[in-house]
């Protein structure tokens, strides 16, 4: 695998927008997450949330999932306006693929089964299921235990089996919701170079939110920081740091990144 190079893209060869929040607002009951906000993400880019509990990351990729939708505003995926496009369409048409914090195999099935499953649903044609499980088995270098059932695996196990899951269906957006979560250094380094290599070789788009600021600013090419319902910085990692507004909401006067 790949090295990680801290902060690698200064430009991007590809400036198309595929996803896109316009004027989105949000509330649960009489409590507002999301005020009006805009922000873009391009097309084969690493795209990085960080904020506070509660603040709103989950909430923008369940927006963009359509597992939820807006009070206020649209969300253009690909230039086309999907605010009220159901979830399985985005998965469909869009080619969303989604991997959560917990979960996202089944237990008592071996690592091979969860993927034979999945395959079956999101597969049409039966000839590719088995090409494509042979291809994510290769590639994140899971033959020595895809006999092994899922509640056995380790943390870094398991999180390679929801990626690889997800990959099945060849996404062009892939979102992460706390994929360093309760990982050790190594796993974690692991984690940031498949992220790194998924980007370089496959050209997906990737959008991470994560509390792990380093970990998460180490693989990322641009990231925005959410506070009190706003975006208030988005910049690349090296900037980011240094700007006030980010500073004084989320990391503070004595955050590095080295």
């Amino acid at each position: 695998m790949g090295i990680i190079k801290k902060f690698r893209i200064k430009s991007f060869k590809s400036s198309n927008t595929i996803i896109e929040f316009k004027n989105i607002s949000l509330s649960y009951g009489n409590r507002l997450i999301l005020d009006n906000i805009n922000f873009k993400i391009n097309e084969g880019q690493i795209f990085g949330m960080l904020g506070p509990n509660g603040v709103g990351k989950s909430t923008i990729f369940n927006l963009i999932t359509g597992l939820i939708s807006p009070k206020y505003g649209k969300i253009f995926i690909n230039g086309n306006d999907a605010t009220s496009f159901p979830i399985y369409l985005r998965t469909k048409h869009f080619k969303v693929g989604y991997v959560p914090q917990y979960g996202g195999y089944f237990n008592d099935l071996s690592l091979h089964d969860n993927l034979k499953a999945i395959s079956e649903i999101i597969i049409e044609e039966k000839s590719l299921r088995n090409q494509r499980i042979n291809y994510v088995i290769s590639k994140f270098e899971l033959d020595s235990i895809k006999e092994i059932k899922a509640k056995h695996l380790s943390g870094g196990q398991k999180r390679k089996l929801v990626l690889a899951l997800a990959l099945l269906s060849e996404p062009k957006v892939l979102l992460l919701d706390e994929p360093f979560a309760a990982l050790d250094v190594l796993t974690i380094k692991m984690l940031q170079e498949i992220i790194v290599n998924l980007q370089q070789e496959s050209r997906i788009t990737i959008c991470i939110c994560d509390h792990q600021a380093r970990d998460l600013l180490a693989c990322v090419d641009v990231a925005m920081i959410l506070s009190n319902c706003k975006i208030i910085a988005q910049d690349t990692p090296s900037n980011l740091v240094k700007n006030i507004n980010a500073q004084n909401a989320y990391f503070g006067d004595s955050f590095k990144i080295n």
